[in-house]
């Protein structure tokens, strides 16, 4: 009799215990207006091909696909995302493979593949990967003194792997992907000793990519040498449909971080060149906006300033709405983890913790290292600006991003009685009904 009842509860499904977090719809919906906003008043190289209209049209439209996206999302139960994680991991693994060898070249690397009239880029969906498998193994090896040794060394391996895949593109990606990864640690409630080995362990794999990059970028030199030309269409995005080679970019980001740390002389002195006209159109931007800003629509620098719409759309938002601008965005996606934070703290199970905090570090580290990039603290890469900056595959996973975490925040259990925190227990598989290690 027991056991009818006890399988009885196993098939009993999540039900919601709350509407969805208003406060991270009222962010998504702020991120989703500014960038229409920034969007528009960014797009002033594109009007020339695609009409005064075309791309805010374009951009809204996938804002469209987005909202109904996290719509769609945050009506489903957390734990029904379970089963199609792995097979998210195996696709976006593929498509990155295909990418590496197949892929259309863009900003001097191969990047993307077309879809009908879509670029998809399989790296945004690689990093949505790694945080979704980290979450899975984390929430399934845990223990009464935190992430076990197996959870741990399957973690790191996973996100290695993602991380070299990501390499092959650029370096930032695979920083900010073992960021987050050891954000996510942290929260899973590794334990110190085991959270050092994993650093020295992403320490040691960056070093010998970086020792292969250098390798096979010695051999391919007399074919691949580097000129000023190749460095100035890599960063302005004008090299696309030149041949981008395999795992050679090692000399584009030595000559990076020798702009950003072998300078003495301030900005305002230097002269503008094809290698530094990225960063110095940039700063020429944000220093036009002042405190409150020329007013979107009356920005000077987006003309000029290349990829102003994507890696550099940052620059044209404090141009447009000023410091107060640029700190008012700064703080919707620090609010983002702060809500996250605290929707994850009153969770009882382990896995909706990890997923909701997981996909709001996703965004705001992404959003930091953009704003770093482009207010000079980190060297020029291409980084988009979650939900504002033009681009479908980023606000698609963006979204995906938000859809789950509004997800946790419906169908978690917070705070709840005793009934409700076992009905939560027995809706999710039995290797995964460990505890909130934040709660014990």
């Amino acid at each position: 009799m027991e056991a009818t009842t006890e399988k009885k509860d196993v098939s009993v499904d999540l039900l919601p215990q709350r509407k969805a977090d208003k406060y991270i719809w009222a962010i998504y919906i702020a991120l989703c207006l500014i960038s229409i906003v920034e969007l528009y008043s960014a797009s002033s190289r594109e009007v020339a091909s695609a009409g005064v209209y075309g791309p805010i049209l374009r951009h809204c439209f996938m804002l469209l696909i987005g909202f109904v996206v996290v719509y769609g999302l945050q009506r489903i139960p957390y734990n029904w995302f379970i089963p199609f994680i792995p097979i998210l991991a195996i696709v976006s693994v593929a498509m990155m493979v295909y990418v590496m060898f197949f892929g259309e070249v863009i900003n001097g690397a191969r990047r993307a593949f077309s879809v009908v009239i879509f670029n998809v880029f399989p790296a945004e969906f690689i990093k949505l990967s790694a945080v979704l498998v980290v979450a899975l193994v984390m929430s399934r090896t845990q223990e009464t003194r935190g992430v076990s040794n197996k959870g741990v060394i399957i973690s790191a391996s996973a996100v290695m792997l993602f991380g070299g895949l990501l390499f092959t593109q650029g370096l930032t990606n695979t920083i900010l992907l073992m960021s987050i990864s050891l954000s996510m640690m942290l929260i899973g409630g590794i334990q110190w000793k085991k959270f050092f080995i994993v650093i020295l362990a992403y320490i040691v794999f960056a070093g010998g990519a970086l020792l292969v990059q250098s390798l096979i970028t010695e051999i391919a030199d007399q074919e691949k040498e580097p000129t000023t030309e190749v460095v100035k269409a890599d960063i302005t995005g004008e090299n696309e449909g030149k041949k981008g080679g395999f795992l050679t970019r090692l000399t584009t980001w030595k000559e990076r971080l020798n702009r950003r740390y072998s300078d003495t002389a301030p900005k305002y002195e230097q002269k503008i060149t094809s290698e530094n006209l990225q960063e110095m159109y940039g700063y020429i931007a944000m220093a036009n906006g002042g405190v409150v800003g020329v007013f979107p629509g009356n920005s000077r620098e987006a003309s000029r300033l290349p990829l102003a719409f994507t890696d550099y759309i940052y620059a044209i938002v404090v141009e447009d709405m000023g410091l107060v601008g640029g700190v008012v965005v700064l703080m919707l996606y620090l609010s983002l983890v702060g809500r996250g934070g605290a929707i994850a703290s009153r969770c009882n199970r382990v896995l909706p913790t990890l997923l909701v905090m997981g996909m709001a570090v996703m965004i705001a580290l992404q959003a930091l290292f953009h704003m770093a990039i482009v207010t000079g603290v980190f060297p020029v890469s291409g980084q988009p600006l979650p939900l504002i900056s033009k681009g479908g595959t980023s606000i698609l996973v963006t979204s995906i991003a938000f859809g789950i975490m509004l997800s946790v925040s419906k169908y978690a259990v917070r705070d709840g009685k005793r009934k409700e925190i076992n009905q939560e227990m027995n809706a999710l598989p039995e290797s995964m009904r460990a505890e909130n290690p934040s709660q014990l």
